[in-house]
């Protein structure tokens, strides 16, 4: 079956920078549209990002001109360089391939993977 393996995230101080690298297998990652996700403490999950299978991007609001989303098809790996990082980007970080279709009834928070960790401090 499909594995998400997500990793990179870590405790920074307000205006430091993480890369975020989810690692795929088990599908066609290079066919598939994928985005990160993340999960604040007490909060709904929500889109951080897209990367379609071209390379088309699309941003949250709260990402634009902070975070750069990528992907390696060749090594089935997706990532998410994170700069001038602020408390409120403080959550759980997933990666979510949102074009299979077991995407449209799953949530994108929590199923996939294990999620990576990412706090950041005043």
């Amino acid at each position: 079956g499909m594995q998400f393996v997500e990793s990179g995230g870590g405790s920074v101080e307000a205006g430091g920078s993480l890369r975020l690298t989810c690692k795929s297998s088990g599908f066609v990652f290079a066919n598939s549209d994928m985005a990160w996700c993340r999960q604040p403490p007490g909060s709904q999950c929500e889109v951080v990002a897209n990367i379609g299978k071209r390379g088309n991007t699309y941003y949250a609001d709260t990402a634009k001109d902070r975070f750069t989303i990528g992907r390696d098809d060749a090594e089935n790996t997706m990532y998410l360089q994170m700069n001038d990082l602020q408390p409120r980007d403080t959550a759980v970080y997933y990666c979510v391939p949102v074009s299979v279709p077991a995407a449209s009834v799953k949530p994108p928070c929590g199923y996939w993977g294990q999620g990576t960790q990412v706090t950041v401090s005043p």
